[in-house]
């Protein structure tokens, strides 16, 4: 179970209208690095979110992406991306969707987060980056980065280890629960296993059984 990450990079930032193409957008994912900043279970201070009706609750207060993927991407665009490109509060690395699992507990400096769900991603990738197919490439791959929710509220630094503590299953990555809820993996069988685990974010617990609902009655 010794599971271990490091912190690449730490980063926060409010929302802020910007204009993407003549598109306006109110968005946070122009988050700028940090040394350090308070973590409460609703919120990382100095953090925001541009639509709270799609994103953003106490089961999303950390975004994380692997830093592992940006070399993927940056091969694919032809050119470096800026960290971090998806608006994520924690770049790190040794921590990939594979590796991690719904359920997780991390310890990171003074604080205890679980990981909830793999992130639903957004157009604003694509207009963030200026690359169109963005959005799609990620969900293809299903490299999205995941979420966390706070159990133990602190400060959380930019050197900061990070630990695994606890998992709670092992059926059950981050990288399946997203290849079941993006591509529909193993039909009504990757939705039971989804389904059950406990730890689940609450709006992915109820998409998911709206989608076995409607398998089951085909």
């Amino acid at each position: 179970m010794a599971l271990t990450g490091k912190i690449i990079s730490f980063q926060i930032g409010k929302p802020q209208l910007r204009v993407f193409s003549g598109l306006q957008l109110d968005t946070a994912m122009d988050k700028k690095m940090v040394k350090s900043s308070l973590v409460t279970k609703k919120e990382i201070k100095g953090d925001g979110i541009g639509n709270r009706k799609s994103h953003g609750g106490p089961d999303r207060v950390i975004c994380f992406y692997p830093y592992e993927h940006y070399a993927m991407w940056e091969e694919l665009w032809g050119r470096k991306l800026p960290v971090p490109a998806f608006g994520e509060n924690i770049t790190v690395a040794g921590m990939k969707e594979k590796q991690v699992y719904i359920g997780d507990i991390f310890k990171i400096g003074e604080c205890l987060v679980q990981i909830t769900q793999g992130r639903i991603p957004c157009a604003t990738i694509s207009y963030f980056n200026g690359e169109p197919d963005f959005l799609k490439k990620v969900i293809e791959t299903s490299f999205t980065g995941y979420f966390a929710r706070v159990l133990e509220e602190g400060t959380l630094n930019n050197s900061d280890s990070i630990e695994l503590v606890q998992r709670m299953q092992d059926r059950v990555s981050v990288l399946y629960g997203n290849e079941v809820y993006f591509h529909g993996k193993d039909g009504l069988e990757g939705l039971d296993k989804l389904l059950g685990v406990t730890e689940l974010a609450d709006v992915w617990k109820s998409k998911a059984e709206q989608r076995r609902d409607s398998l089951s009655s085909m």
